[in-house]
């Protein structure tokens, strides 16, 4: 099974995402569990958690169906103290969060070097960032996400995704998430058979297959090796619709959330029905 579904809004509570992911027919969902904008949030309220726990329950939605996603303004690989550690003790309340709510897997961007120090620097303090959050925290695993690599940011290459994973002491709490648009827009081709299952390879070669624990399902408006980062509605960019097929019939990819972010949220209940379509 595979379980399709989209990064729904959690707007008035986190407990109205299992509503609205429901309502556009998903079987997973993503959400982010506080505003993704700011620094901080107020704590959970019980009233809150219990309400997420019984939409959870009444829809069918189990954990690992969920792929929740941190805030944007996080970068666990900032190259100053200050930064880092601000981002540093917001991602533990958002690890925090997750496990308040059930949840068990938390997707996160690898962070960025700002061009102040070395990609290899960069990514060691992220695995400095991962390993003290790990060490705090308890039942949540930690979901690397694939960039297309624009500016600064890490991530682009599945080698960094790699170095991360070695870097971690506990690796049964790490893995990762492919996103299709920044894979193709980072150069990794995945839109003929052959060349999609070239990728694939090199992901289970230098990654593994074992540490997939969700997707991004996006086409890409950018070009192969653009580092781009433009989504698009599915079918309607650089890598159409055959791509999309070949996920839904790869047994590897089972079990896991396929999130959908592409550009027009109206007709996320008809791609859903489309991708489920190609599995059969």
């Amino acid at each position: 099974m595979k379980f399709v579904g989209a990064h729904v809004s959690a707007s008035g509570g986190v407990f109205n995402a299992p509503i609205n992911a429901h309502n556009i027919g998903a079987k997973g969902f993503a959400l982010f569990t506080k505003n993704q904008r700011q620094w901080k949030a107020k704590p959970l309220e019980n009233s809150v958690i219990d309400k997420f726990h019984q939409n959870m329950e009444k829809f069918g939605f189990k954990p690992e169906s969920v792929l929740p996603h941190d805030s944007y303004l996080i970068n666990l690989g900032h190259p100053e103290d200050e930064g880092r550690t601000k981002s540093l003790n917001a991602f533990i309340d958002e690890v925090e969060r997750c496990k308040l709510l059930g949840l068990d897997r938390l997707n996160f961007h690898p962070g960025s070097h700002l061009k102040k120090i070395s990609e290899e620097e960069s990514l060691n303090l992220v695995v400095d960032s991962l390993n003290r959050t790990l060490d705090q925290t308890s039942g949540v695993s930690l979901v690397i996400e694939n960039t297309a690599g624009q500016g600064s940011n890490l991530g682009y290459r599945l080698e960094h995704l790699a170095h991360i994973i070695d870097g971690v002491e506990d690796k049964s709490r790490i893995g990762v998430c492919i996103d299709t648009c920044h894979f193709f827009s980072s150069g990794y081709d995945i839109r003929t058979e052959e060349s999609y299952e070239k990728s694939m390879s090199e992901f289970d070669r230098v990654v593994g297959f074992k540490y997939l624990m969700g997707m991004h399902i996006n086409d890409s408006k950018a070009k192969l090796g653009s580092r781009v980062d433009r989504h698009h509605s599915l079918g309607e960019g650089e890598l159409g619709l055959e791509t999309f097929k070949m996920i839904m019939r790869d047994p590897r990819i089972d079990n896991i959330p396929l999130i959908l972010e592409t550009i027009d949220d109206s007709i996320w209940r008809e791609e859903i029905e489309l991708l489920l379509s190609f599995e059969n």
